[in-house]
């Protein structure tokens, strides 16, 4: 899954092509620079930390949609396919810090963020291509704000969802979805509000909590009254796109490595066979084979696009599920929205120095609201998240992290027999 750290000693074995000592080896050769050592964190986190860091992004709401991403793809197929997925967003994560890494070196930093690596190749790599930075830089930040912007209106959807069942079932009316997910207008935009990060925290770790009751109580139900898997489909070809766009969009977690990688104390361990990023992403994929599988094999083609919706209504654990799943996701929308606001919010705040803080928050509103529009447009879970992940987690997790590493050993070279190519 992971082609280890190369060391410094072993760069000219590894290329086919070098005319020239690598960065690393010229910066280690001179003992001028060290970027991991002269790295400054007030706070550093340790592997164990940041393997925790990385679990909490990487099993977010996406897990819910796995048991439909299965009835997409048969029992057995889906199991294989999940594999195969998480093998190759591991590798592009692997790559892109693998890149920065070297990038350390050739623009004496001591860290960057996924846009800066991909600014940094553009302006450090080959003669033509240097142009490109500024649109390399710009093109990850309009991905990025893209993606989470969407995340964020499937979980209004996702909210919306599961209390449209529940007020349904006690009221004995119905309720329209998008009249329900206009409702929730006022709710986010109050946690939209608040100031930073660090008073989401305890938000949070609230959500945390909710999550996994939540789950664990789903996970009850799911093997309860298991049918035989001779029932169930277990390879289907004509939906499996369907597949791979739901399960990137559970799993990918490339806009988090960076920052991970950027707080650790020992940033090389986050690499290697058995560094922090192979050991997330192992425990995230049997999570998630382990759900999609059961969840598919107890309802089969009636498999909700949230598993959630399968569970029944009219028992009390069913609507704990319901309610505490729609509070974590209500929970998490705030930390997903301040990816979103962070972007915008530092391209236009220099032009902004007359009443910046109301600027900001008006700011928040208006972007709340087009979300909240965007899911009321499109108030489907499944195609709303595999249209995020073929689109918009396919370009930034599998194309740029290509990208990069094809600049970045432009001119050194390509390996023996040009294996990284």
């Amino acid at each position: 899954m992971t082609m280890g750290d190369l060391e410094p000693t072993n760069v000219e074995l590894r290329y086919k092509i070098q005319p020239r000592k690598s960065d690393n080896e010229q910066a280690l050769a001179g003992n001028d620079f060290d970027p991991f050592a002269l790295r400054d964190n007030e706070h550093p986190t340790t592997d164990g930390e940041t393997l925790t860091h990385l679990l909490k992004a990487s099993l977010g709401t996406g897990i819910l949609g796995m048991p439909v991403a299965f009835m997409y793809s048969g029992l057995v197929m889906g199991i294989f396919a999940t594999i195969f997925t998480a093998f190759i967003c591991t590798h592009c994560s692997y790559i892109l810090v693998k890149c920065g890494h070297k990038l350390y070196y050739r623009t004496r930093r001591t860290k960057m963020t996924f846009a800066e690596i991909a600014e940094a190749a553009f302006q450090k790599g080959p003669k033509w291509g240097r142009g490109f930075a500024p649109v390399a830089k710009f093109s990850i930040l309009f991905g990025l704000f893209l993606t989470y912007f969407g995340t964020c209106s499937v979980y209004t959807v996702i909210v919306a969802t599961n209390f449209e069942q529940l007020i349904n079932h006690w009221t004995g009316s119905e309720i329209r979805l998008r009249m329900l997910i206009c409702v929730l207008l006022v709710p986010l935009i109050l946690i939209a509000w608040v100031p930073n990060l660090k008073y989401l925290a305890p938000v949070s770790m609230v959500a945390n909590v909710f999550m996994a009751l939540g789950l664990g109580i789903t996970f009850y139900y799911l093997v309860q009254d298991l049918p035989s898997v001779e029932e169930r489909q277990l390879v289907t070809w004509g939906t499996l796109p369907k597949f791979f766009s739901i399960t990137i969009f559970a799993m990918e977690a490339i806009g988090v490595v960076m920052p991970l990688e950027n707080n650790m104390k020992t940033p090389k361990s986050f690499l290697g066979i058995c560094g922090v990023l192979s050991q997330g992403m192992s425990g995230v994929t049997l999570i998630y084979m382990l759900l999609g599988f059961l969840g598919y094999l107890r309802y089969g083609n009636d498999t909700g696009e949230s598993i959630t919706l399968n569970l029944p209504t009219t028992e009390w654990p069913a609507q704990a599920v319901k309610v505490l799943i729609s509070l974590a996701v209500y929970c998490t929308f705030g930390q997903q929205f301040f990816v979103c606001l962070e972007i915008v919010w530092d391209g236009i705040k220099d032009k902004c120095t007359k009443r910046p803080l109301m600027v900001n928050y008006v700011l928040r509103t208006v972007m709340v609201t087009a979300a909240v529009f965007l899911a009321v447009a499109v108030h489907t879970i499944a195609p709303f998240m595999g249209l995020i992940g073929a689109f918009c987690f396919s370009i930034l997790g599998l194309i740029f992290p290509v990208v990069i590493e094809l600049i970045v050993h432009w001119e050194t070279g390509f390996g023996k027999y040009n294996w990284i190519l």
